[in-house]
């Protein structure tokens, strides 16, 4: 008994072995770090081909979070360190202006993802369309591709453009949340202001009052929200949006300078139900 014990002991140990050294020499393939993203579009050039992933099918109107792989087309593969900056151009019929968007960075988990925000204030039509210029160095040489980029637009109010009582320029934007609950949400947005056609800075210590209500329900409220500020310079501004059930909401906005001055938006009262500022979700 103690040899066919001992021979058992040895018929496994070599088993464990043998299935170990296989897998020791298997070749490991990378993990595809594009898994729960879409890829909405390429742009190339004689060198690479970069590729544009969104969380939807395609760009939309108001904010996007856009991550950008590099391939190389020699060999194929993609690559791990590169400095990036863009600037997308919406072409008018008349003239031509950018729009809100934040600096591209190495997402740090992955070796070839680099992602960053674009909040386009308008869609595409038949005669205006999109351009998106990347600009970037690997190994100290720097290339250039651009093309047109297809910008859907929004079913709802998720990106507003308006003037200030201060004379500015401003753009905000709907971030979260994503998907709305029947709960007390996260809300985040941002709020920019056009310094000129082409520059768009963060606007800091501002305070959005926010006030949701379902017009179709006899334009109810809610309880429990809570104001939009920023928790650090050139950060988002969040607060709390609270829903109390399904439908359509319109999420009356005013816009408060430092010196807690309205420059945007109107309170909801009975006399005057909806705000000139607002954006609108449905779910």
């Amino acid at each position: 008994m103690k040899i066919l014990k001992y021979t058992a002991l040895l018929l496994l140990a070599i088993i464990t072995f043998s299935c170990s050294s296989d897998d020791d020499n298997t070749p490991q393939i990378p993990a595809d770090e594009t898994i729960g993203l879409k890829k909405v579009q390429e742009i190339s050039n004689d060198s690479h081909t970069i590729e544009v992933y969104a969380k939807k099918d395609s760009l939309v109107q108001g904010y996007n979070h856009i991550t950008l792989r590099i391939k190389d087309k020699k060999d194929g593969t993609y690559i791990k360190d590169a400095q990036i900056d863009w600037t997308p151009i919406m072409h008018m019929t008349m003239m031509q202006h950018s729009c809100p968007k934040s600096d591209i960075t190495k997402v740090l988990d992955k070796q070839t993802l680099y992602t960053g925000d674009i909040i386009f204030q308008m869609a595409q039509n038949e005669t205006e369309y999109w351009e998106l210029t990347v600009n970037y160095t690997i190994n100290n040489i720097l290339y250039t591709a651009k093309d047109k980029i297809k910008v859907s637009a929004s079913k709802k109010q998720t990106v507003t453009s308006f003037t200030g009582s201060d004379g500015v320029r401003y753009v905000m934007a709907y971030i979260e949340p994503e998907t709305p609950k029947v709960a007390q949400n996260d809300m985040t947005i941002g709020i920019y202001k056009m310094q000129d056609m082409m520059t768009f800075p963060v606007v800091n210590n501002f305070k959005v009052k926010i006030d949701p209500r379902m017009p179709s329900m006899g334009n109810h409220g809610s309880p429990n929200n809570v104001d939009l500020v920023q928790s650090e310079t050139n950060g988002f501004y969040k607060g709390r949006l609270s829903l109390t059930m399904t439908g359509y909401w319109k999420i009356n906005l005013q816009l408060l300078n430092p010196e807690n001055e309205v420059l945007k938006g109107e309170a909801v009262t009975t006399e005057n139900p909806a705000s000139s500022l607002y954006f609108e979700i449905e779910f």
